[in-house]
């Protein structure tokens, strides 16, 4: 793992009604994102018990590879989108420490 690299944590909760649509716009993002050059990982979950919410797992080699991804288009089509789609959204970056 490269010693700059950061893990963004990302809850979010659909708009009632728009679970379906933000599950494949989310899913929509996977594939271009995992090949991005800066992207070690980055993997989607949908809560068991609440289908309205879900959880994103990334990691990057560093928060300037993550900057980088805000300008892909995949992003950008994406933010365009979101606030129709979310509820809420909460966002962390992590460093590893051990």
């Amino acid at each position: 793992m490269p010693k700059d690299a950061v893990t963004l944590i990302v809850i979010l909760g659909a708009r009632e009604g728009q679970e379906t649509i933000l599950e494949a716009e989310l899913r929509a993002l996977v594939a271009p994102t995992r090949k991005e050059d800066g992207c070690l990982g980055y993997d989607l979950y949908r809560a068991a018990d609440a289908p309205g919410a879900f959880w994103l797992h990334e990691v990057w080699a560093s928060r300037e590879a993550h900057a980088e991804h805000i300008h892909t288009p995949h992003f950008l089509r994406w933010n365009a989108r979101k606030d129709a789609l979310l509820a809420s959204r909460d966002a962390t970056f992590w460093k590893r420490i051990a």
